[in-house]
């Protein structure tokens, strides 16, 4: 019986089927290099991270915390008060000793009262309990006043939040502090990226071989994007988690095609910064000059809408303030796709122009 056997396929046409190809490889490198580098891993992860923790435990118990008024005596208006459950009342022997505690800053103001007879004394250098103390006492006063008399009150006050009653603080820091995170990830990564390359001559090399441009364009994309996909999964993770208590409503998971689009909007600032700076420091402090500021103007840290009117409006010229904005409906306020509709628009336009100038301006060699 004769065996026929069957040609081999030659050794070049072999590796050329398994090889792989540019943008593969290309990728593969990035993922390998920012998997080595322990600088970037924690600026990446840990540092956010370390933010979203601290400021977790810090305003974790915020929403249930009460404030804290004295009393000396008793009667009708202490025991409304009380009753409330909008203050916590803490039991002092005399006025003088109120006094003292109140001048020194340790409570916000204290009540007495005596027969008829109430008190309230408060200090003037925290405005805001004051205010809150002396409308609630005097809401207390007048509730007693109209009792006394015998008359029904003629109106009803009917009020509730909007939001679900669970909500903490975490729901409105977790989305600002990922935004800043996927910023940090996406501008230092693209500009340190290619500084580092055009200095040590790797992206002249490419440029001699066969590789297109958008090939490694591409590549640094889709780690960018991957990272920012992992960040996530990771601060949503943590901040689910009982000691801080993020719930996710309504169609959450939009907050996810949004917050890529926030990542190629940081991307295209990283290509510009990469495309002007020499050194590496350079990149990176032109980097840190560009999201800092940003994460402070754009709610990242704080509510912008406690800023003056001009500076909000310079934060809408940002793009974490479309990313936050549009992420906190989705995630905390249970809007659906309609609420993505303004913030997605602005960070494709923001990535088209910036990515544009970006290109135009880009060196392959110094």
């Amino acid at each position: 019986m004769t065996i026929t056997e069957k040609p081999r396929e030659s050794t070049a046409a072999t590796g050329r089927a398994l090889a792989p190809t540019p943008f593969r490889a290309l990728s593969v490198a990035m993922v390998k290099g920012f998997l080595r580098d322990k600088a970037t891993l924690f600026f990446t992860f840990l540092f956010p991270l370390m933010f979203l923790v601290i400021f977790g435990l810090i305003f974790g118990d915020q929403a249930s915390s009460k404030t804290e008024i004295g009393v000396v005596g008793d009667g009708p208006v202490i025991a409304a008060l009380e009753q409330s459950g909008a203050v916590e009342l803490t039991r002092l022997g005399s006025t003088d000793e109120a006094l003292a505690q109140v001048g020194s800053g340790d409570l916000p103001a204290f009540i007495a009262q005596q027969g008829d007879a109430v008190t309230l004394r408060f200090a003037a250098s925290d405005s805001a309990k004051a205010g809150t103390v002396n409308g609630l006492v005097r809401g207390v006063v007048d509730q007693a006043n109209l009792a006394a008399t015998g008359q029904s009150p003629r109106f009803a006050l009917d009020a509730a939040q909007v939001e679900d009653s669970s909500l903490k603080p975490i729901q409105y820091m977790a989305p600002g502090i990922l935004s800043w995170a996927v910023s940090i990830a996406a501008v230092f990564g693209a500009a340190l990226t290619f500084v580092n390359w055009r200095k040590k001559q790797v992206l002249r090399r490419l440029q001699l071989a066969p590789v297109q441009p958008s090939t490694v364009l591409g590549s640094r994309v889709v780690v960018s994007l991957g990272v920012a996909v992992l960040q996530f999964v990771l601060f949503v993770g943590i901040a689910m988690l009982p000691m801080f208590g993020l719930r996710l409503s309504g169609q959450w998971w939009l907050a996810v095609p949004l917050l890529l689009l926030g990542t190629l909007a940081f991307f295209s600032i990283g290509m510009l910064v990469g495309a002007f700076c020499k050194t590496e420091e350079a990149a990176s402090g032109a980097a840190n000059l560009i999201t800092l500021p940003m994460a402070f103007l754009s709610g990242a840290f704080f509510p912008v809408d406690q800023t003056p009117q001009w500076l909000q409006g310079i934060s809408k010229v940002f793009p974490m303030r479309h990313l936050n904005d549009g992420m906190l409906d989705v995630m905390v306020r249970g809007k659906g796709v309609e609420a993505l509709l303004l913030p997605a628009g602005v960070l494709i336009a923001f990535t088209l122009v910036v990515g544009f100038i970006a290109s135009r301006v880009f060196r392959w060699e110094d």
